[in-house]
């Protein structure tokens, strides 16, 4: 079992920067895609940003791209999201989340092909 612990939300105001980290611990064997996945009140949960397990591949959302940053240690097993610019539509629960892939070079952007997600952490940007 892998479990993901997320971390670095908070309180940001509008334009300001917010570092989320993503610590895997547990069962880690293998190569793992790592994820990042967002969810408002009211909506459904929705992709961000994604990296292979080779880390160079990444993916994002339009609506972050430009802003967002996507890196990861595997000597750390940890996943990272870079949040500059932040916007009023950018609060939600922020959600990490691994994928066992046999791919270095793979990454995924559905809710359903990822293995196992962390608990959540808060991003709240004021106007």
């Amino acid at each position: 079992q892998v479990r993901l612990v997320e971390s670095g939300g908070g309180l940001v105001q509008a334009g300001g920067s917010l570092r989320l980290s993503c610590a895997a611990s547990g069962r880690i064997s293998g190569r793992f895609a790592m994820g990042w996945f967002r969810q408002a009140p009211g909506k459904e949960r929705e992709f961000v940003s994604a990296i292979s397990w080779s880390a160079d591949r990444t993916d994002y959302t339009d609506s972050v791209k430009g802003r967002f940053t996507i890196s990861r240690s595997n000597a750390k097993n940890t996943v990272y999201l870079q949040m500059n610019s932040l916007k009023p539509e950018d609060p939600a629960i922020y959600y990490c989340a691994a994928a066992v892939t046999y791919r270095g070079t793979g990454y995924y952007t559905r809710v359903l092909d990822y293995n196992y997600w962390g608990q959540g952490t808060q991003v709240t940007v004021s106007a």
